[in-house]
């Protein structure tokens, strides 16, 4: 049985060029294994292969080829699978309506997490430094902070 999940445009175009510039032929499919695991619920790996191996299911997404191993055909019934590109992550994420969210600040839910900002720290907060050799402080010219 196939599961039901959503995969979104911006996964789709991931696992769309992942597969044509692996050098495998054309036909060969995006294979995703998914184990539990890690805040977010999921751990998973990649691969394109050729057919899939046995035991896997494959289902078509506007074309290509997704393939599934049975336990992950299991975990991801009812998941979004997206791709994320931000500075702290990259690749595929997963979004499990159902699941408990994770209160560390690793589990991956940028949705709810503040924006990062940015720090202002003045250099004349800190101490001036002499010179080793001289004795004689060494002059640093002070930022115009806004």
């Amino acid at each position: 049985m196939l599961p039901n999940i959503t995969v979104t445009p911006a996964a789709e175009k991931f696992m769309r060029r992942f597969v044509r510039f692996s050098g495998q032929p054309e036909g060969s499919g995006f294979r995703l294994t998914v184990s539990a695991g890690g805040c977010s619920g999921y751990n998973s790996e990649f691969t394109v292969e050729a057919a899939p191996l046995p035991g896997d299911a494959a289902m078509e997404i506007n074309g290509l080829k997704l393939i599934l191993p049975a336990e992950s055909r299991l975990l991801l019934d009812g998941v979004t699978i997206d791709c994320v590109d931000t500075p702290t992550k990259s690749g595929l994420s997963f979004f499990n309506p159902s699941a408990a969210p994770c209160a560390c600040s690793s589990s991956g839910d940028t949705a709810s997490a503040p924006p990062p900002t940015l720090a202002k720290i003045s250099i004349s907060s800190i101490g001036a430094v002499g010179s080793a050799r001289t004795g004689t402080p060494i002059s640093t010219p002070k930022p115009v902070l806004s």
